[in-house]
């Protein structure tokens, strides 16, 4: 199983105005007749239960949308560009990398058809016909589109189950997951048999949950040692913890006690959750003769075990029966939490301006995009983008902040001068 990927997404960037005149016959004076950019294509994110694993999306490194097409005269407007929708398991957690290699919770995806836009299409920039008014009748200008968006993403899988067997290698989990469902994990005398978490659908007096055989543990699993790191993850979201322990080992209790350390140690909260403990290999002599005595040393802890043979089939009616109860109070009780996020959060519209190194620093989407948008090179282009400015409200926040005429100010990427 691809349980974890990194990829780059890339949005389409928006296409570029025109600028265009009518020039027909015996229309001396055609006003302008250019056309918008078309927006960029974004690049989204859908939970699919088609798609089991990530293996598809981890074949390709970057993945970019459409570019949106350019504006024409006549007032044709370009074509947007098309979306790139790349779909993902249940249970995938997009996480994005910022500068300094920090990670950012942008989505989780848990339901069917739920979606997260990580990449948004840049908008398309505006023909000269928009720029027209009363009093200037023949703008030259075009807007760029605007520059679409990329990220550096890391998707991690986390099963979605409500039981989650865990225990230490060998203590028969696939073995258990084999006979109380139609699952067919691997199963060996050697230790790490399993390599990848296994899901099993379980069935008893009209009742269904989903079990996962969670590879084994061992000490400092929460440091990734062994197959830690790489599976702990998967019991984030189940319901119940079911510990399996192995009757022949010399001392269960300790196993236990070294499988929940590595549970809590990984991240609070989760070792709190429902638990179940079985004592596999109920069936074997030896383990047999020291049934009274496993079930005595385990209530000496305040716990009651069922007693198991996974192979044998023994006890597994009641263990199932008291799993499902439990799924369906924990169902009840605490309804999964986590909605998933339809987008991902975009910058704030709202207005700042902040003193930056002798200059000013403008921070608001709409603003910082129409500058980047605009042929700012140009008489004409720049005195439209200060008039816009003023009507927006931004000129008056920059006076309030105590910017002059003369005083540099930065948009994005864009370094102007404050004109009079």
């Amino acid at each position: 199983m691809i349980d974890s990927v990194s990829i780059t997404v890339r949005s389409g960037h928006g296409g570029t105005g025109s600028a265009s005149f009518r020039r027909e016959k015996f229309v001396p004076r055609g006003g302008p007749d250019g056309g918008d950019g078309g927006d960029g294509g974004s690049v989204i994110l859908v939970a699919d239960t088609s798609v089991r694993t990530l293996k598809e999306l981890g074949r390709k490194r970057i993945y970019a949308a459409e570019a949106g097409g350019r504006g024409e005269g006549n007032n044709k407007h370009g074509r947007r560009g098309e979306s790139l929708v790349l779909r993902v398991p249940l249970g995938t957690e997009i996480w994005r990398l910022n500068d300094g290699e920090s990670r950012q919770l942008l989505a989780e995806l848990i339901e069917q058809g739920s979606s997260a836009v990580v990449a948004r299409g840049g908008m398309g920039g505006w023909g000269n016909a928009r720029f027209a008014t009363s009093v200037r009748r023949a703008p030259r200008i075009a807007q760029r589109g605007q520059s679409g968006e990329e990220a550096h993403l890391v998707l991690e899988l986390k099963l979605l189950a409500d039981v989650g067997i865990v225990g230490l290698p060998n203590a028969g989990k696939s073995t258990l997951l084999r006979a109380i469902s139609a699952a067919r994990p691997k199963v060996a005398e050697y230790p790490f048999t399993t390599l990848e978490p296994v899901l099993g659908m379980v069935e008893r007096n009209w009742q269904t949950f989903v079990a996962a055989d969670i590879p084994g543990l061992i000490e400092g699993a929460h440091r990734g040692a062994g197959l830690g790191l790489d599976f702990l993850r998967h019991i984030e979201r189940t319901k119940v913890i079911l510990y399996l322990l192995d009757g022949s080992g010399e001392d269960p209790v300790a196993d236990l006690q070294t499988v929940e350390a590595e549970v809590r140690e990984y991240r609070r909260g989760v070792a709190d959750r429902p638990r179940l403990v079985a004592v596999n290999k109920i069936d074997m002599p030896d383990v047999g003769r020291r049934r009274r005595e496993i079930r005595e040393r385990f209530a000496r802890d305040g716990l009651d075990v069922f007693l198991i043979s996974a192979a044998g089939g023994e006890g597994l009616d009641d263990l199932v029966q008291s799993l499902a109860e439990v799924v369906v109070k924990e169902s009840e009780e605490a309804p999964r939490q986590g909605e998933a996020a339809e987008s991902v959060q975009t910058p704030a519209r709202d207005l700042r301006v902040r003193r930056e190194d002798g200059a000013f620093r403008v921070q608001g989407e709409r603003a910082v995009a129409f500058a980047e948008m605009m042929p700012v090179e140009t008489d004409e282009g720049r005195a439209e983008f200060w008039r816009r400015l003023k009507r927006w409200g931004v000129s008056r926040a920059l006076r309030q902040a105590g910017a002059r005429p003369g005083d540099r100010v930065r948009f994005g990427d864009v370094e102007l001068e404050i004109e009079a």
